[in-house]
């Protein structure tokens, strides 16, 4: 069973991982196509968005960056530069291809100030990863305690509109859209905990947890050993 719970120091302390493979970056309309059809080819994809920063208070800019995620290949779409097109949000529509990420209601918000749409068959880690034991809910605190590396965060506030984005921005962008894909699959491999399992370690996380007592002190940690037999989620 995965570690509920991990902190910054001990993050810290583990091997920086960033998106090892083939980056295709996406800044002119004709290049939607073929990308989106490359992308049908799968059918699940890790999903992530960067937007500019605003540093005023009350505003927010629209999506500058779209990121879907094989495992060995990302594709960047510079929205700023294309904006949403048809093809692409007819494959964020898609049924029949699921996309995997991590907080999702804000990315379609701040997507849906381009354009108005409708995705379908999207799966948020943070939904999934408690019945697995996990009580944390940054991408870069479950990655850490499923796979026992760190995922960099300093390009978060960078310019995701520049005329020309870095390497280390490319490579950043990747990474987070690679790094759902990989928790959801990593975890479809593992049995989930059952709902009095799961209730438990809520329990004992809470930040109100009263202490021990001497009837339940000597309890064992049997009651949390997965359930083998349990259903994955989909």
């Amino acid at each position: 069973m995965y570690s509920p719970k991990i902190s910054k120091e001990e993050i810290n302390q583990l091997p920086v991982v960033s998106f090892p493979g083939e980056i295709v970056l996406v800044d002119k309309p004709e290049m939607v196509a073929p990308a989106i059809d490359e992308l049908r080819k799968n059918l699940v994809v890790g999903i992530d968005t960067e937007t500019k920063p605003s540093f005023k208070s009350g505003t927010s800019n629209k999506v500058s960056l779209l990121q879907l995620s094989e495992l060995e290949r990302c594709f960047l779409f510079r929205l700023n530069l294309i904006d949403f097109p048809q093809e692409l949000q007819d494959f964020l529509n898609d049924e029949n291809i699921k996309k995997v990420g991590l907080s999702l209601h804000d990315d379609f918000r701040l997507l849906n100030k381009r354009q108005n749409f409708h995705p379908a068959n999207f799966v948020d880690i943070q939904n999934i990863a408690k019945s697995y034991g996990i009580m944390e809910l940054s991408l870069q605190k479950i990655y850490a305690i499923i796979f026992g590396k760190k995922i960099s965060k300093s390009q978060r506030l960078s310019d995701w509109e520049k005329p020309q984005l870095t390497e280390k921005q490319l490579r950043y962008a990747a990474t987070d859209a690679w790094a759902s894909l990989q928790i959801y699959l990593q975890l479809m491999n593992e049995p989930q905990l059952t709902p009095k399992q799961i209730e438990k370690l809520v329990q004992e996380n809470s930040p109100h947890k009263q202490p021990e007592t001497s009837e339940n002190a000597e309890t064992t940690n049997s009651d949390l050993k997965p359930d083998a037999h349990s259903e994955k989620l989909s």
